[in-house]
């Protein structure tokens, strides 16, 4: 079990959707500190102020996880002070939602940039220091995206398929190497935060609530879980992906349950 309790729990992209969510969930199972890294300053100092009048203890850094000198200069500061994380929650991301051809200039890099190079950069300033002491717990919040291709999501599908293959990776290391270091990926289909507005899901794969999703995710640290999937049916994407053929796959996900045009209608947050 991965005790929240008197622990330290820095959140990337901590000041809003379910990286204030599970901010919030981590302090009330009792972490002793939450720690936000968010892009927005004044977001994140206007939710750190309502916090800290809750009487919670919480900090913030504006940093840009896809930036490697914006995430040591933060890392380098919180290390000085002993506030290396116990808990690390890898959870800032972004979307556009258009067809590849349609990227401009800057879009694929700045997508990558934060969901991909984000989770690695930010882990890499502060692993070293979890491994002296042989303990730490890493959550990687990848997408369900990252294991079922979608039209309009080549972008962020890729990098999602990239940050699940690197939190897997890590934690085989991390296994292998008798850190005692925790890895725990999720995987979640649409949440309802405003990420994904417009988007249209189906009965098999339905949006989720976003209070009932970060319980499950923090539930899921709690019991060092190796995955966290939801819906229920994303467990089964592995499955029937490995044996049924392309075509039917397509068939069936696509036209019968509609997910190759839930992205038709993406407006995404405003």
């Amino acid at each position: 079990m991965s005790d929240f309790k008197n622990k330290k729990a820095l959140i990337t992209g901590g000041a809003s959707g379910i990286g204030l969510l599970m901010g919030k969930k981590a302090l009330q199972n009792g972490a002793g500190e939450l720690i936000i890294w968010d892009i927005n300053q004044q977001l994140m100092v206007k939710e750190i102020n309502n916090l800290v009048a809750d009487g919670y203890k919480v900090s913030g850094q504006k940093v840009d996880v896809s930036d490697g000198q914006s995430v040591n200069e933060a890392a380098t500061t919180l290390i000085h002070e002993g506030k290396v994380p116990d808990i690390l929650i890898l959870n800032a991301g972004i979307v556009s939602g258009k067809y590849f051809h349609e990227h401009l200039n800057g879009e694929i890099e700045k997508t990558i940039g934060v969901n991909v190079l984000g989770c690695m950069l930010v882990t890499r300033a502060f692993l070293t220091e979890m491994i002296s002491r042989k303990s730490g717990h890493i959550v990687t919040i990848a997408s369900a995206a990252g294991m079922l291709s979608n039209p309009k999501m080549a972008v962020y599908a890729a990098s999602k398929w990239a940050a699940l293959g690197w939190s897997e990776s890590l934690r085989l290391e991390m296994e292998l190497l008798k850190t005692g270091i925790h890895v725990t990926t999720v995987t979640p289909s649409y949440i309802d935060t405003g990420m994904f507005d417009g988007v249209r899901t189906n009965f098999l794969f339905p949006t989720q609530n976003p209070e009932k999703a970060v319980s499950k995710i923090i539930q899921g640290i709690r019991k060092n879980k190796i995955f966290v999937r939801m819906p229920f049916m994303v467990y089964s994407i592995p499955f029937f992906k490995g044996i049924l053929p392309t075509k039917w796959f397509d068939l069936i996900v696509g036209k019968v349950l509609g997910v190759y045009k839930s992205m038709n209608n993406f407006k995404g947050r405003t």
